[in-house]
C-alpha cells in the first residue's frame, strides 16, 4: 500500500540511508559526510525551484565534497522544498516588513502553466522574499545539522569497521 509506513521506511532505508552508509564505508570522513548531508538538506529546501541541483553541484565542486551524497540528499528534499515555499515567503515578508501577498498553489500553477517567464515576473517579490528568508536561515541550519549529524555518522562508521 502507498501509505504503508513499513514500505516508506524500506524506501528511505534503501534509497537514502544505505547509500550514505556505503559512502562512509568507502572512506569518507564522518564529518565530511555530515557536511554533505547538511548542505544537501538545506540547499535542497531552497525556495526557488530549479536551482538546488546547480547550487549543490557548485558547492560540492568548490569545497571538494562528495557530489553524489549531496545530490542524493537534495533530491530527497523535493517534497519539503515545496512545503516550505510559502512559510519562507511569509518569513521574508515579515523580515522586510513587506505587505502580505496573496499566495495560493492554484494561482501559482495557473501562472506556471502560462509560462515560466510569466510566473517569475508575476511572483518576483514572493521569490525574492522567500530567497532572502532562506539565505538568513541557511547558514545556521547547515551548522546545526552538521553538529547533530557528525557524531551520528562517526558512530555509524565505527560500527561498520572491523574490530582490530
Amino acid at each position: 500500500m502507498p501509505g504503508d509506513p513499513d514500505r516508506n521506511d524500506n524506501w528511505f532505508r534503501r534509497r537514502i540511508f544505505k547509500p550514505l552508509l556505503a559512502v562512509l564505508s568507502q572512506g569518507i570522513a564522518p564529518d565530511r559526510l555530515a557536511l554533505c548531508v547538511a548542505i544537501g538538506v538545506v540547499v535542497g529546501n531552497v525556495p526557488i525551484l530549479g536551482i538546488s541541483s546547480i547550487l549543490c553541484a557548485a558547492i560540492a565542486l568548490a569545497f571538494r565534497l562528495n557530489l553524489p551524497a549531496i545530490q542524493l540528499v537534495q533530491a530527497a528534499m523535493a517534497p519539503t522544498q515545496i512545503l516550505l515555499i510559502i512559510p519562507f515567503i511569509r518569513l521574508g515578508e515579515w523580515v522586510v516588513h513587506a505587505p502580505r501577498q496573496s499566495v495560493s498553489i492554484r494561482e501559482w500553477i495557473a501562472l506556471w502553466q502560462q509560462s515560466a517567464g510569466h510566473a517569475a515576473v508575476a511572483l518576483g517579490d514572493a521569490i525574492i522574499h522567500a530567497g532572502f528568508a532562506w539565505a538568513l536561515i541557511a547558514p545556521f541550519a547547515v551548522f546545526l545539522l552538521y553538529k547533530l549529524l557528525t557524531p551520528a555518522f562517526a558512530r555509524a562508521a565505527a560500527r561498520g569497521k572491523p574490530a582490530p
